[in-house]
């Protein structure tokens, strides 16, 4: 019985014997071994758990707080914003007193007709000759600078494509695919033909024309006049481009009299065929006095030809 072990059960139906052999009872303690071995593990498994389980809530907690902060960052930023659009809102109110004192400055000083001043004393177009119309149409802005003549955005108040706010536009966008060739509409002398940083026209050139009027041509890709060159109406400034703060290829393309942007829409209609269209929708020019002035230039003795009239037209008074 060395290596046997006798278990004896009594109850009410008397006493029962079991023998358990050394066998049995080594695979009781493998039995019990394990069961153990799987609660310790148990028990690490929990263990590393919670730890992660609090790894993920401190991580949590700092999402939190960052979020918190972001909340607080956005909240100052619409507070801010709320105080620059009053800002705007206020210096727009300013600049619309300006500009009302502005037309009456205009009117004092020739940039603006007087309403009652009626068509006929403007110009008597019916008495201009040929030649003087045609000096005219070389001397002053006329016709489209490109070929599509399509206009894609018109002068006046807009929301900017790029800064999203309304702003003035002082010229006017014109339909140019890159590389499409950009032309003089006057005889002129050029005054830019370079990078323009401060308006935001990219490489630009611009022309100074007779009788106070300029033009300008913005957002080029490459320029083909050099400055303080003359070049004469139709003469190849440039190719298009999208160069400066622009969203896409185009031209603007802006006219200027005594430094102030004109729409250059009456401009760009302005032809021989169609030769009073300028004059009754352009009424801040004494259109008058300027064409007394071609007069003379053009009854001159011994008056040049036509040709040579227009060569000379950007240099006349």
């Amino acid at each position: 019985m060395r290596h046997r072990y006798q278990i004896t059960i009594t109850d009410y139906r008397g006493a029962r014997h079991f023998t358990l052999s050394q066998l049995m009872r080594r695979t009781l303690a493998g039995i019990v071994a394990g069961l153990a071995l799987i609660f310790l593990g148990g028990s690490l498994m929990i263990h590393m758990l919670a730890g992660k389980v609090g790894s993920l809530n401190a991580e949590v907690d700092e999402l939190q707080a960052l979020h918190d902060t972001i909340a607080s960052s956005n909240a100052a930023l619409l507070s801010e914003r709320a105080q620059l659009q009053d800002e705007v809102e206020d210096k727009a109110r300013a600049l619309s007193a300006i500009s009302a004192e502005i037309d009456q400055i205009e009117i004092l000083v020739g940039l603006q007709p007087e309403p009652e001043r009626p068509l006929v004393q403007r110009i008597d177009t019916a008495s201009q000759t040929a030649f003087e119309k045609r000096l005219m149409l070389e001397s002053i802005p006329s016709g489209y600078p490109v070929e599509s003549g399509r206009v894609t955005s018109s002068f006046g108040m807009r929301r900017h494509p790029i800064h999203d706010r309304m702003a003035k536009h002082g010229g006017v966008d014109l339909r140019a695919p890159r590389g499409t060739p950009i032309y003089a509409t006057a005889d002129g002398l050029v005054e830019w033909a370079a990078k323009h940083h401060n308006s935001g026209l990219g490489k630009m050139v611009k022309l100074i024309h007779n009788y106070g009027f300029s033009t300008v041509y913005g957002h080029l890709d490459e320029i083909k006049v050099e400055s303080g060159s003359y070049v004469k109406r139709g003469q190849l400034l440039g190719y298009s481009g999208n160069t400066g703060a622009s969203t896409a290829p185009h031209l603007h393309y802006e006219v200027r009299y005594l430094q102030r942007r004109l729409d250059p829409a009456p401009f760009l209609q302005w032809s021989l065929e169609d030769y009073d269209v300028l004059f009754t929708k352009e009424d801040r020019v004494q259109w008058e006095s300027l064409a007394e002035v071609v007069r003379r230039t053009a009854s001159v003795p011994e008056r040049p030809s036509l040709q040579q009239a227009q060569s000379w037209s950007a240099t006349l008074p």
